[in-house]
């Protein structure tokens, strides 16, 4: 995708970005106050408010922002840049952002789905229950009738298992639900004859019940399982019947067996083992234990589920009475304690939020209702919208959003958080009057399924890019235009709506919605003063700005203004059609030019079928090619559908066609003033005064048909692929002069580049402050903005917008290109290796970035590159190296090798013997009595106290502690030993020094 001139728009960013908005900053106070402004006696109703006197009245009066942000928020409002503003284009302003607003916001809530897919049928009756197996990866379905399918993850169907038991005939055998045990690779399986079977999921012999549980009180029509993540031996099996019990069986050795086998059974594992339900209940079986209620009262329980962050049993029936039940143990206790809900009319289903800590009801009275589990006596949330009872419900955890299926076949996705319906999906299930239905979603690979008897149906989430996609139009864009007048873009899409958009901001500024009701704009057009506006579409009809209709027999594909009526080849189909003696497009790849004023075809241009171009796109089609999914425009993409056809036909086609307007003299002495281009990438030029072909040459590789458009200077052309690819090739001396061969080598190319994600369906250019910008439309719904460098500009649509302002590429393309064709011939010819600055960048077109001049536009001009680590190192690398070469550049502009090649190089010549200098010669005379006055000096060192600064101080020396310690040791020693002090005076002497310590000498 293409990034902006702006900071990175992600989600945070841009959320706060507007946060920073002064119009987002205003509250209705602050408006009121600013209505009263406009409405006041002293302004002429109609006249407005110039931008001096807005920012220093409105800075004063509302007091909130700076005077800076009124003026950024004045050039907001005066698109039509006449100096004036008033109260309507001020709250047309306010509107219209808070429209967008709400668009980008639906457009990073709502899901987007694709078609709806049915899946094969395997099963002869109803569907009963749909989950997920996690190894190996993969999905289960389970029948009535007991036939079991496993599907692969890309949901195709690996096998079926057909499910038998001994007391039951098979067509007398009814399942009621199924559960997987993943922990240990088993499921379990409820039938009518009150049993439930215990098998192996991967077993090869089939279906191999490993336990067999008798005895049950009720039918078991609903199961749950859950398993401690951390320790696989604590598991809970919930089941729910027909009698209005709730029972669990709390496994504690789940890994090593889920029931104890007596000492009687064969040690065959392959041998099923009978279990009785009262066994269960009287704890013979230590490995486990029963927990249950009877709360509901003989009422069929729905569904049930254990809620391990609550560590609560849940459970729903379809009475108005104890309708939700939630049951917890308490500190170990065999007996469970409990809550209800009373939901008039009774629930069919129910799901439960950890995070969210939301139980969602699905209500037969047509509510879906919000439960606080810790507040039973209300909802917290009423969900109103069904006009059937709702049958399943089910949270979207990590989005915090809410499916709800009701009985007319109706899907609804809630917003949680402001319980508000976001989406509504209905008209695309399977018809039927009566049937059953299960809703399963997989949220990790964002697949939906949704069973209706024994069809399988299923809703999967596109697939999220990593970053939320920046779109102009809800639909694929079709059209562009750019009003040099009003200096506005205008773009169309297959939903017949019209926008329309400043070009210095990027700006919404019109949009127009149904023009032409359901049909899709195929072609627009402006009259000479650029004041009226040309629509035509795919139901044949073409209006103007007043939208009144003219008739036309069949879908209009392309118009130009000038044109009266359609012209067309017998033959061929008339694919488009252009201004300036004009031109039509056959798939034959024949292009016949019409005189406008006799209307009799003039030229016609033939392409040689012997001197076809060998592309490498002839192999790589058939696989590369796709048709555009969901899209109805032919103008472009019907070329994509028609390659798996690939033929030397649809090679020939012509998709555009173009006069080089600036080459009129060019053209009368040979050189090329058409160009076409169209399938297999290939782009041709003509010289239509001599009906030859000059040039042909693949531009785009192996994807199908391109689209081109030049500007007016025919200077630049720009193609674009269905890939969603843009290149820039440079033209300007390109075939201006007569070839008796066609020139197969390209164009020098600027730049390819990817501004969209799917094929590119319109190229328009555009000029704004002298320099040229690249418009490119897009199927994937966005119009974006290219710089003539190729460095993407923008995105129309997107939160931030751009000013363009005073944007000054560092170097054109034409200058920097001489300069290296110039550098390659001198290479040529002195084959030498021309003087490369260490670190420069390999192309130095990428470097053209925007200068602002002043510091208010250099908030909105910003170089993406300058703003990596790498761009930073790099420029801080190239200003140190750089330095040496600046004189270089600014003052010759040429290479290296031009400057030491104009050196003149001769012999060097003799240079004649200088005479010493007289102090290097009689050295004496000049330093010999000084030396000799320092020599006789008798240089003794000083004395010791000469040297001294201060007297000697102790205090200053030793710490004050070391003193007082060396103190109290002389007392001591004087007192306690006066005896050994004369020994030492008499054998050694104590020195007493001031300065020193106390040392005794032998």
């Amino acid at each position: 995708m293409a990034t902006t001139r702006d900071r990175p728009l992600t989600a945070d960013s841009g959320a706060a970005r507007s946060l920073e908005q002064l119009e987002n900053r205003l509250t209705i106070h602050d408006y009121r106050k600013m209505q009263e402004l406009f409405m006041s006696p002293e302004l002429n109703e109609n006249m407005g408010l110039k931008r001096e006197d807005f920012v220093e009245k409105m800075s004063a009066v509302v007091r909130r922002g700076t005077k800076e942000e009124y003026g950024e928020l004045f050039d907001k409002i005066d698109l039509a840049r006449d100096g004036l503003i008033d109260w309507n284009k001020l709250t047309s302003f306010v509107l219209l952002e808070l429209y967008e607003t709400d668009e980008r916001a639906k457009r990073l809530v709502i899901p987007q789905w694709k078609d709806l897919h049915l899946l094969p049928l395997i099963h002869k009756d109803a569907v009963q229950n749909v989950t997920s197996l996690k190894s190996p990866i993969g999905y289960l379905t389970v029948g009535r009738s007991g036939l079991i399918g496993i599907w692969g993850e890309s949901l195709k169907l690996q096998r079926t298992l057909q499910i038998t038991t001994e007391g039951v005939k098979p067509k007398d055998l009814w399942v009621t639900c199924l559960v997987v045990l993943p922990n240990v690779n088993k499921v379990a399986v409820a039938f009518t004859s009150k049993e439930i079977y215990f098998a192996e999921l991967n077993s090869k012999q089939g279906f191999s019940c490993q336990y067999k549980l008798q005895g049950l009180e009720g039918t078991v029509i609903c199961m749950d399982y859950w398993y401690n993540p951390h320790d696989g031996n604590e598991a809970i099996l919930t089941l729910g019947d027909v009698c209005g019990q709730v029972q669990a069986i709390a496994f504690n050795t789940a890994l090593i067996s889920l029931f104890e086998r007596p000492s009687s059974s064969p040690e065959d594992e392959n041998v099923t083992m009978t279990i009785k339900w009262q066994e269960l209940v009287s704890g013979y079986h230590k490995c486990c234990c029963i927990l249950r209620h009877k709360l509901h009262d003989k009422e069929w329980v729905r569904q049930v589920a254990y809620s391990s962050s609550l560590d609560v049993f849940m459970s729903v029936t379809t009475s108005s009475t104890n309708t939700l039940v939630l049951a917890w143990r308490e500190m170990l206790s065999p007996h469970l304690t409990m809550t209800t809900c009373h939901i008039p009319h009774g629930v069919n289903a129910f799901d439960f939020h950890a995070k969210l800590n939301l139980i969602a009801t699905a209500g037969i009275n047509r509510r879906v209702c919000l439960w606080n589990p810790y507040v039973t006596s209300k909802p917290a949330g009423v969900l109103e919208g069904h006009s059937d009872s709702v049958m399943a419900v089910q949270f979207i955890t990590e989005r915090k959003l809410l499916f709800s299926f009701s009985k007319d076949k109706v899907l609804r996705i809630w917003d949680i958080q402001h319980q508000l319906c976001i989406q509504r999906i209905s008209g695309s299930f399977p018809k039927s009057l009566d049937f059953h239905s299960v809703l399963y979603f997989d949220e990790p690979h964002g697949r939906l399924f949704i069973s209706f008897n024994n069809q399988l149906t299923l809703l999967e989430l596109e697939q999220d890019s990593g970053k939320s996609r920046i779109t102009s139009h809800r639909k694929a864009v079709t059209c562009i235009l750019y009003n040099s007048v009003f200096k506005q873009v205008i773009s169309s899409d297959t939903g017949s709506t019209v926008i329309f958009w400043l070009l210095d901001t990027g700006q919404k500024i019109k949009e127009f919605t149904g023009c032409h009701g359901n049909a899709e704009i195929s072609t627009m057009a402006l009259d000479g003063t650029q004041t009226r506006l040309f629509t035509g579409s795919t139901d044949g009809t073409v209006k103007d700005d007043y939208c009144l209709p003219l008739e036309q027999p069949d879908s209009v594909f392309g118009s130009a203004f000038g044109m009266e009526r359609r012209s067309s080849t017998p033959g061929r189909h008339l694919m488009c059609s252009v201004f300036t003696s004009a031109n039509s497009r056959s798939s034959g790849g024949e292009i016949v030019v019409w005189n406008n004023s006799t209307e009799t075809a003039r030229i016609k241009l033939h392409l040689n079928a012997g001197s076809q171009l060998k592309t490498d796109s002839d192999s790589q089609m058939q696989q590369k090619v796709t048709p555009t999914g969901g899209l109805s425009f032919r103008r472009h993409t019907q070329f994509a559908t028609n390659y798996t056809n690939f033929d030397s036909e649809n090679c020939n086609t012509i998709a555009r066609v173009s006069f080089l307007d600036a080459r009129k003299n060019v053209s009368v002495t040979g050189g090329a003033n058409l160009v076409t281009c169209g399938g297999a990438g290939c782009v041709r030029f003509w010289n239509t005064h001599r009906s030859r072909l000059l040039a042909e040459f693949e531009a785009h590789s192996g994807v199908g048909s391109v689209i081109m458009t030049l500007d007016q200077r025919s200077q630049y052309l720009i193609t674009g692929d269905l890939a969603g690819w843009l290149k820039i090739w440079h033209i300007e001396d390109y075939c201006l002069a007569l070839e008796e061969i066609p020139i197969t080598e390209p164009p020098p190319l600027i730049r390819a580049l990817q501004p969209h994600d799917d094929c590119i369906t319109d190229l328009a250019t555009c000029i704004q402050n002298s320099h040229l910008f690249v418009l490119s439309s897009s199927a994937d719904c966005s119009v974006a903005l290219t710089d003539i460098s190729g460095i993407p500009f923008g995105v129309f649509g997107q939160e931030g917008h751009w000013r363009i302002g005073n944007y000054v590429p560092i170097s054109s393309f034409r200058g920097e290109n001489k300069y290296k064709i110039e550098e390659e011939n001198d290479i040529k010819k002195n084959k030498s290796v021309p003087f490369v600055e260490e670190g420069a960048p390999a192309n130095p077109v990428e470097q053209a970035v925007p200068v602002a001049e002043d510091k208010e536009d250099s908030a909105y001009v910003v170089n993406v590159w300058d703003n990596t680590i790498l761009g930073k190192k790099y420029k801080e690398e190239k200003t140190r190296k750089g330095r040496k070469y600046t004189l270089l550049k600014k003052a010759t502009r040429i290479k290296p090798i031009v400057v030491f090649r104009s050196l003149n190089i001769e012999a060097l010549k003799e240079t004649t013997e200088m005479n010493k200098l007289n102090f290097l010669l009689h050295p004496d005379k000049y330093f010999g009595e000084k030396l000799a006055e320092k020599s006789s000096e008798d240089l003794k060192p000083p004395t010791l106290s000469a040297t001294l600064k201060a007297a000697f101080d102790e205090k200053n020396l030793f710490p004050k502690e070391i003193l007082d310690r060396e103190k109290k040791f002389k007392a001591t020693v004087d007192r306690f030993c006066p005896a050994l002090t004369e020994t030492g005076k008499r054998s050694g002497t104590i020195n007493s020094r001031k300065g020193s310590c106390v040392t005794f000498q032998t």
